[in-house]
C-alpha cells in the first residue's frame, strides 16, 4: 500500500480578495469563500464541548445564551444567530462580567477557519472562566447561513 503525500490546503487565485463573511446570492444560493484564514481545531478544550447546528438549536430554543466574538464589521454585514450578544473576541475578559459563570453560553465567529473564538476561548479560560461553563459553535456563521438558518441584525 502506498502512502498519500501531506495534504495541503489548496491557495487562493492570484489576486483574489479573501470574503470573511457568507454572502446570500440574488439566486438564493450562498456564496462562502474558502480562501481566508486558518483551520481551527474541532476541540479547544477536554471540558469545553463543540456543537453542531442542532445543539446550538436546541439551547437557543431553551433561552441558553449564545455570544458572537466578531469585530462589528463582520456582525453589520452579515447580521447574527437570533438572541446572540456581539462581544468582540478583544474584548471578552474585559466584558466578562456579561458571560453567565454559573450558565452555558455557547461561542461563534465566522466559521471553521475564523480565530476569532478560539482567541476569545483561550483569553477566558486563562482569565479563570470554568470551560464547562462555555460551548464551541465551530461551524459559526459560514456553516449556520450555508444551511440555512436565520440571522438577525446586532440588537
Amino acid at each position: 500500500m502506498t502512502s498519500l503525500p501531506p495534504l495541503r490546503r489548496a491557495t487562493a487565485p492570484a489576486g483574489h480578495a479573501p470574503v470573511r463573511v457568507p454572502t446570500i446570492t440574488p439566486a438564493g444560493t450562498v456564496e462562502i469563500d474558502p480562501w481566508w484564514g486558518t483551520i481551527q481545531p474541532q476541540a479547544l478544550h477536554p471540558d469545553l464541548p463543540t456543537w453542531g447546528e442542532l445543539e446550538v438549536i436546541a439551547h437557543l430554543g431553551a433561552g441558553g445564551a449564545a455570544v458572537d466574538t466578531r469585530r462589528p464589521e463582520y456582525v453589520a454585514a452579515s447580521g447574527t444567530l437570533p438572541g446572540a450578544r456581539v462581544i468582540p473576541w478583544e474584548e471578552a475578559v474585559d466584558r466578562c462580567d456579561e458571560i453567565d459563570p454559573d450558565a452555558v453560553t455557547v461561542l461563534f465567529c465566522n466559521g471553521p477557519q475564523c480565530a476569532a473564538t478560539p482567541r476569545a476561548v483561550a483569553a477566558l479560560l486563562e482569565h479563570g472562566r470554568d470551560p464547562r461553563s462555555l460551548a464551541y459553535y465551530r461551524g459559526g456563521l459560514q456553516d449556520w447561513v450555508g444551511l440555512g438558518l436565520p440571522t438577525v441584525a446586532a440588537g
